[in-house]
């Protein structure tokens, strides 16, 4: 059984003013998060991804369809039956959400004396918290005090507290630069591996999602458009919504625009290689072009890593006789798409 199912959930609000249609935030989601794993759940602004986490933390009710977490139904369930569910699922977000009055020891233990914990319990496992996120010569300080790659590592650490079996990180590195980001990232690999602790990463961000992510879904509209593997949907993309995704991180067949502006400045016959894991090398290929005495230049695209599988596309300025070139295309070997681009 799956840590998280939905099945067939939507959510629809009261209209905001008499005689308007009632708002429809989710419709027909089913999805289904294995223990354990690093799920990721994208889209744009008004997509539904935070309708959706307050769904799963029974902060707001479905208004259709089931869901269930850790075998215990969440949907159509009392508020009082709810609290113990809560314990088992921490929350983080991307404006952090501390107490600026509380020292950072005072905010990783505010959980434990909520649920009633004895003070030499809340005082050792806040130390042990403060050393996993790296925090501990800080505990004293307040938010004001630390930069914002510091205040979301006490935000993970307040999380963490009651020792949840699940983790939402809702947008939770969106108000990051890149550096402190990828910081981030690695704390919650380390609370993936070491704890054990199966992570929900709700983003708009899709370098998080590829950097951070085993599966993930992609959200449009209130609907699940795309879900899957995340190499299969970055290398293959199949819905117009993931595509304009993909390409935000992956450089793909270039546009009639960028075309025109590449032969501005680069001569010579142009296609895109697409390559995906398993197939020829990029370097497989340089080597059939220059053993037929063709020239070329690489002019756009790149080479994508994600755990271990790549894929991509390699856009290609060529010199040499056309026969010769498409000679050497034709040697290439299974499983790269030729693209020529006019």
């Amino acid at each position: 059984m799956a840590l998280i199912s939905l099945r067939n959930v939507s959510k629809t609000y009261p209209p905001a003013r008499r005689g308007e249609p009632p708002v429809t935030a989710l419709q027909d989601i089913s999805l289904e998060i294995e223990a354990g794993e690093i799920f990721g759940i994208i889209g744009y602004s008004g997509a539904g991804k935070s309708t959706l986490v307050r769904l799963i933390n029974g902060l707001e009710a479905s208004t259709g369809g089931e869901i269930t977490v850790d075998g215990r139904a969440v949907s159509g369930v009392p508020e009082r039956k709810l609290k113990s569910l809560r314990l088992d699922i921490g929350m983080i977000f991307q404006q952090f959400n501390l107490f600026n009055s509380k020292t950072v020891r005072s905010n990783i233990a505010y959980p434990l004396r909520v649920a009633g914990r004895s003070k030499d319990e809340i005082t050792a496992r806040t130390n042990e918290l403060l050393a996993f996120v790296g925090l501990t010569d800080k505990a004293g300080r307040y938010p004001e005090q630390l930069s914002g790659g510091q205040k979301q590592r006490v935000g993970i650490a307040r999380a963490l507290a009651a020792s949840p079996k699940i983790l939402l990180a809702d947008e939770a590195t969106s108000a990051l630069d890149p550096e402190t980001t990828q910081e981030v990232l690695a704390l919650l690999r380390r609370v993936n591996r070491e704890l054990g602790i199966t992570i929900v990463v709700i983003t708009h961000e899709m370098e998080v999602i590829k950097d951070l992510a085993t599966r993930v879904a992609v959200m449009d509209a209130g609907r699940i458009v795309e879900q899957g593997g995340v190499f299969e949907v970055f290398s293959n993309p199949r819905e117009e919504s993931s595509r304009r995704f993909v390409s935000t991180v992956v450089r793909g067949i270039p546009s009639a625009e960028e075309v025109r502006t590449l032969r501005s400045r680069h001569e010579g016959r142009m296609v895109t290689l697409s390559f995906r894991d398993g197939h020829s090398s990029q370097a497989a290929v340089f080597l059939e072009l220059a053993a037929a005495g063709v020239g070329f230049e690489l002019v756009y695209g790149g080479i994508n890593d994600i755990s271990g599988r790549a894929f991509g596309h390699l856009t290609l300025a060529l010199k040499g006789a056309d026969q010769a070139i498409d000679g050497a295309l034709a040697a290439v070997g299974h499983g790269i798409k030729v693209t020529e681009l006019g």
